[in-house]
């Protein structure tokens, strides 16, 4: 009943979605959004850097978001702190014991477009781990069907003249060069697009993977696996020491040693509590 109720979700996200870029371009994929304004009627330019587009994305199609919830018969919840997953929570209007998970990911086309920068796909930290942990999170990460991405991956207009310093007039809108186009939004679980490698230096985030093309048709590196095997790797991560034919050890941080961890073929200690133990199969 649950995955039912998840896979009619995803189908009405998807959906939505689908609207979204003529929400968002002019007929030639240019951002609609040119720069803010004051209260002198003044224009400036957005500034290209990442985060700022990012935000600003966000709130662009946040009245979208908004109305398409009323219309699919859910409350929107917004995260309680900045730094808490996810961004919404959507809870059925009937039956609060049905709720998702949907996190904003924003990122960019590199110079080869088949690929993106990445993002990161929440923590595998104290709430991922321990599942009725309110750390962190809205509501415990096991109350939810699932857990979504509503990406958006755009485009730099990297050759455009940009001056951020500059100040237009309205009647010069048109004139203002956007500072992204080509925008493409999707939708995926965030399990069917993640990597195997932490998607940042110093937090316990988990990677995506970055070919366009796999991120769009939900193609990660466990996407074939299941997602009992992503909950596994990412519970475990950075906790499991590999033992090779040399004696040599090593931290457990790749999918296919991971796998022949489970199947047995590798020596294999879990750290503890700052202890070693051997785990039994």
């Amino acid at each position: 009943m649950s995955n039912t109720i998840k896979h009619r979700f995803e189908k009405q996200l998807k959906s939505f979605v689908d609207s979204l870029s003529d929400h968002v371009a002019t007929e030639d994929s240019q951002w609609t959004i040119k720069g803010f304004i004051d209260v002198y009627k003044n224009v400036y330019t957005i500034s290209s850097d990442t985060k700022i587009i990012s935000k600003i994305l966000e709130i662009h199609i946040f009245p979208k978001i908004l109305k398409f919830a009323e219309v699919e018969g859910y409350n929107l919840v917004l995260a309680q702190h900045q730094n808490y997953y996810p961004d919404l929570s959507f809870v059925s209007t009937t039956n609060e014991k049905i709720k998702f998970a949907v996190d904003f990911k924003t990122t960019y086309r590199l110079d080869n477009p088949k690929y993106c920068n990445g993002f990161t796909l929440g923590s595998h930290g104290e709430y991922f781990v321990n599942r009725s942990s309110k750390k962190n999170i809205q509501f415990p990460y096991n109350e939810y069907l699932g857990h979504f991405c509503l990406g958006i991956i755009y485009t730099r207009a990297k050759n455009a003249t940009i001056d951020e310093t500059k100040r237009y007039k309205i009647r010069q809108l048109q004139s203002i060069t956007s500072v992204i186009k080509d925008i493409q939004f999707f939708v995926a679980e965030k399990w069917k697009i993640a990597s195997d490698r932490s998607g940042s230096g110093n937090t316990a985030n988990i990677g995506s993977i970055n070919n366009i093309s796999d991120i769009i048709t939900g193609k990660g590196m466990f996407s074939k696996l299941g997602e009992n095997w992503f909950d596994d790797y990412w519970m475990n991560y950075g906790k499991i020491t590999i033992t090779d034919k040399t004696g040599q050890t090593k931290k457990l941080s790749n999918l296919k040693d991971f796998v022949s961890y489970r199947k047995g073929n590798v020596n294999l200690i879990v750290q503890k509590n700052d202890k070693n133990k051997k785990v039994k199969k």
